[in-house]
């Protein structure tokens, strides 16, 4: 993990491999890029010519734009990154939170392989600092679990052996903070606890799932749990068999590594209030016997990412010490075609004593997680949010970075959708139009898996929400869209798993812990 640090120095005396500098976007007779405030030491060293040398290079302050330069004479660091912030803000030092995240991820990813940046960034409020803290963290991750290992059919001798990857930045300098100020120090502490829990999410997703499987899930959770304060409850085969979880069983029962539902309880002494998370926890997804078609099962290893996003959100909550009780429940369990895998038609009972038809093994998220909520629902907590790379549908509706949000109250899905909004993680509110639920209907059982095509996203929704306990809040988070990214990086978004709904769940147990969700 990339080590933050807050420092008094100026940026013309930092030694550092670079130092980071926000150029935002002029309007009108000013087009050009436009010095972002942090910037004045470096601009100074260019005798006041800073915007015009980035202006020559063809730089122009647009969010995602980067321009490497090297450093005046005046400077202790030999390299200048300028990074744009988007459009000048209507009120001078009032840049957008995202913007400064999204420049802070860009400049680290194009300093990796560096020891130490400083990152004279807008810094002159607390929320500043931390959206600076919380981005160059983000930005600075790279999975190289499984590169960089020794070559055996190279030549022995000292210059063939393989160097391995480059590793993330090591360390982020922040400087034009206040490292003596409380609150400063509170928010990056806060940063590097929420980052360091993301990062452990999206190794998990990045993980191949032959080394992660329900039992090895399972066993990183426990070990989390111990590590931090959070006891952990792990049901095997034989407990779920035995507590009746129809639906998490009939799941992986095709797989020859048996399913698992773990339970996550960090609980403060001094809360009112109890929040629930769910996750779906699908460590592989073949689609079972309705086997998916070719070209649709080489990412499906990030079928799990709902589980990580649960499992982080809970640790740190406790590494936050938040004054809410926070569960966690991530229903795990491969889901592969076999001689023994429940079959179209199948049906399974389920935890609540509903009986459910199984018209299709590839709608397999719903069923561990119908099983979960059951289980949440029984201890009465104050809301239920599951989170689940649920549909394709939903991924048609919104897109690959947007995530929809679907409740059983309006109020409390408003309430997600902007706490999502403000932490940076783009959602948008959906309906659970009565009307759908028809289609669910079943000649043999309670309730189908399968319903109408269209509006496909909605009618998982729909399943989810009769398994949801009477009168408790309940949010269901689709992020089948912004879960893994397979295209090329981005502000401080990796290739491959991203952390989606992390930051909203954590924010939101903040919120439920200051008793602002009522």
């Amino acid at each position: 993990m990339t080590a933050l640090t807050l420092s008094t120095a100026g940026a013309a005396t930092l030694r550092a491999d670079a130092l980071v500098v926000g150029v935002a976007k002029g309007a009108g007779s000013k087009p050009g890029p436009v010095l972002a405030p942090g910037s004045e030491a470096v601009d100074k060293a260019f005798d006041g010519k800073l915007a015009a040398v980035l202006a020559t290079l063809g730089a122009t302050g647009a969010e995602g734009e980067l321009t490497k330069l090297p450093a005046a004479s005046g400077l202790k660091a030999p390299v200048v990154v300028a990074v744009g912030l988007g459009p000048v803000p209507d009120k001078e030092d009032a840049y957008d939170a995202e913007a400064l995240r999204r420049a802070a991820g860009t400049a680290a990813r194009a300093l990796t392989g560096s020891k130490k940046a400083g990152f004279a960034l807008p810094a002159a409020s607390v929320e500043d600092a931390a959206a600076v803290a919380e981005g160059a963290l983000l930005g600075a991750y790279a999975f190289t679990a499984y590169q960089g290992g020794e070559n055996k059919l190279a030549p022995k001798d000292a210059k063939s052996k393989d160097s391995g990857p480059k590793l993330p930045l090591a360390e982020v300098t922040l400087l034009g903070a206040k490292p003596r100020d409380k609150a400063y120090k509170a928010a990056v502490e806060r940063a590097l606890a929420l980052v360091e829990e993301i990062n452990r999410a999206r190794d998990l997703i990045n993980t191949p799932p032959n080394d992660l499987y329900p039992e090895s899930f399972a066993a990183v959770a426990t070990a989390a749990g111990k590590e931090h304060g959070v006891k952990v409850q792990v049901l095997d085969e034989k407990a779920l068999v035995k507590g009746g979880y129809g639906g998490i069983l009939g799941v992986g029962q095709g797989a020859e590594r048996g399913p698992r539902l773990v339970k996550l309880a960090y609980t403060h002494p001094k809360a009112e209030k109890t929040l629930a998370l769910v996750g779906k926890g699908i460590t592989y997804d073949s689609g079972g016997i309705s086997l998916k078609p070719a070209g649709h099962n080489e990412t499906m290893k990030c079928d799990m990412a709902g589980a990580a996003a649960v499992f982080a959100a809970v640790v740190t909550a406790a590494r936050l010490g938040l004054k809410v009780n926070v569960t966690g429940w991530l229903a795990l369990a491969e889901n592969m075609p076999s001689g023994n895998a429940t079959r179209p038609g199948d049906v399974l009972r389920m935890y609540s004593g509903k009986t459910v038809e199984v018209l299709n093994t590839d709608a397999e998220g719903r069923l561990v997680l119908a099983d979960a909520l059951t289980r949440a629902s029984e201890e009465k907590p104050d809301a239920i949010v599951d989170v689940a790379t649920l549909t394709g549908a939903m991924v048609m509706a919104l897109g690959n970075r947007t995530f929809g949000v679907m409740a059983n109250d309006d109020a409390f899905r408003t309430s997600i959708h902007e706490i999502a909004e403000e932490v940076g993680e783009p959602s948008w509110p959906m309906p659970l139009p009565a009307d759908l639920r028809k289609g669910m209907d079943s000649p043999t059982a309670d309730i189908a898996n399968m319903g109408e095509r269209m509006g496909g996203g909605l009618v998982a929704g729909l399943f989810l929400k009769e398994f949801v306990g009477e009168g408790i809040a309940w949010a269901h988070l689709d992020i089948a869209g912004p879960a893994f990214h397979e295209g090329a990086p981005y502000g401080y978004t990796p290739k491959g798993g991203t952390g989606s709904a992390v930051r909203t769940l954590v924010r939101l147990a903040e919120r439920t812990a200051a008793g602002d969700l009522g």
